[in-house]
């Protein structure tokens, strides 16, 4: 039976792909900001293990993990999921909320990553980073969320450059605008109307994810771009 330590496990991409794979009786290991998200990731997943652990405080990050006592010692995935945006132009960017953005999206996924490698290496497992199209192109307003992706991206392709001689493959995953919260947020910031037919179902990540879980061993997926095929409305 596979294990997999998924982050952002409560919301959109990350809560489709945990359904998923608790539906067809692979263990979890489910990170949560808050014990209140922890325990609400129980309940919807019984049996799964939760780990309290806030993202936007990377120095605390393997504090938090190691006080949730041990965990297994072999991980067949880790799965970053997590994320946050706050669009804004350069001009206007606060400096809070650009920090929050590099520590959820970029600095807390390479120490978590690091943390948890030892336990990916002896399964000779798969590190999955959920990034974003903003990770291939940035846009007006979106210097922040897509310098965060695209440092993302770098820490990957180096990440799989190091650990092939473990056994241990490297995935990222471009989706386009997806229907999640983070997508509603991110139309009210633009002044646009959401509407969550136009774009990408968060199941259709997790089962783009799952194929890449499944793959034999013999092959990898470097990389998966995902885009809707509905128009972008102007």
């Amino acid at each position: 039976m596979a294990t997999h330590l998924i982050t952002g496990a409560g919301s959109g991409i990350g809560a489709a792909l945990a359904e998923r794979l608790h539906d067809r009786g692979d263990d979890l290991v489910l990170l949560a900001r808050s014990e209140e998200r922890a325990a609400d990731l129980r309940a919807l997943h019984p049996g799964a293990t939760t780990v309290v652990c806030d993202l936007a405080s990377p120095d605390l990050v393997a504090q938090d993990v190691r006080r949730a006592g041990p965990l297994p010692d072999r991980l067949h995935s880790v799965i970053h999921s997590a994320g946050v945006v706050d669009l804004a132009p350069v001009a206007e960017l606060d400096p809070a909320l650009l920090r929050a953005q590099l520590d959820v999206n970029l600095v807390s996924p390479m120490l978590l990553t690091r943390l948890l490698l030892p336990a990916v290496r002896r399964a000779r497992g798969l590190v999955v980073l959920v990034n974003s199209s903003a990770g291939l192109s940035a846009s007006a307003d979106w210097s922040a969320y897509a310098a965060s992706k695209f440092g993302l991206r770098a820490f990957a392709d180096s990440l799989r450059a190091e650990e092939v001689d473990h056994g241990v493959r490297v995935t990222t995953i471009f989706p386009s605008r997806t229907a999640t919260p983070m997508q509603e947020k991110v139309h009210e910031q633009e002044g646009r109307t959401y509407d969550p037919a136009r774009w990408i179902s968060p199941a259709t990540v997790a089962d783009t994810i799952l194929h890449v879980l499944d793959l034999p061993d013999d092959a990898t997926i470097p990389e998966v771009t995902v885009r809707p095929v509905v128009p972008r409305a102007t």
